[in-house]
């Protein structure tokens, strides 16, 4: 089964939390609770809600960008971004039981985040997507080529997620490429039912049940 995040996203037809609630029904084992434009108390709540439910089902609750707000819910970790707190002062905060992820497009970023001591890396875009502000310059293929090459030459092991209008056909290339996983959220909320279409996502590739992200699925 491939590794699946789930990043919410509200749409005309769903909430945050009933994106997260759809995703978890398709069979997702790994979510991010990603609500910017929200304060705490917005966010709250909702990610209270969202790990126990996760709880239940057996997945993984990551919280994007609030590392007080996921120490207090009792989130299984954090992902950050290039503008959010240092993974390294997420790291004092949280201590080493909670998974810290890191966003990167270069693998200047990933060899930074290496050093900080981040578990794993969300790199993208592989292509244009709407769901996020300020997109970073597209890498393609090529350009989740060249940075695998560049983390192996350098000796960086860590989880790559590849993130950026990913679909179903594009999950054998990525893997391909030498990606872990990959992330999603416009694919499954667009279709017709949110629920079957992240079932696609995680039985495309049935090939590749032996490439897990390490603590997290």
């Amino acid at each position: 089964m491939v590794p699946v995040q789930f990043i919410t996203h509200q749409t005309e037809r769903f909430s945050y939390e009933e994106s997260a609630l759809l995703a978890l029904r398709g069979g997702c084992r790994w979510i991010q609770l990603r609500m910017k434009e929200a304060t705490d108390d917005d966010v709250a709540p909702v990610a209270e809600r969202l790990r126990e439910a996760c709880t239940k089902a057996g997945a993984t609750f990551i919280v994007d960008d609030r590392v007080e707000l996921a120490k207090e819910v009792k989130a299984d970790g954090v992902h950050l971004g290039k503008n959010d707190m240092p993974v390294r002062e997420a790291r004092n905060v949280l201590g080493e039981g909670f998974l810290i992820g890191g966003t990167a497009n270069t693998l200047a970023d990933i060899e930074r985040l290496w050093k900080d001591s981040a578990d794993y890396i969300g790199c993208g875009p592989l292509r244009f997507t709407a769901t996020k502000k300020n997109l970073a310059p597209l890498l393609g293929l090529d350009g989740y080529r060249a940075i695998v090459a560049g983390m192996r030459e350098r000796g960086i092991r860590l989880p790559l997620c590849a993130i950026g209008g990913i679909t179903p056909a594009d999950v054998r290339p990525l893997l391909d490429a030498g990606v872990q996983g990959i992330a999603v959220s416009s694919y499954v909320l667009n279709a017709p039912d949110p629920a079957e279409a992240m079932r696609r996502l995680l039985n495309c590739d049935r090939d590749e049940t032996d490439q897990e992200i390490s603590k997290t699925v």
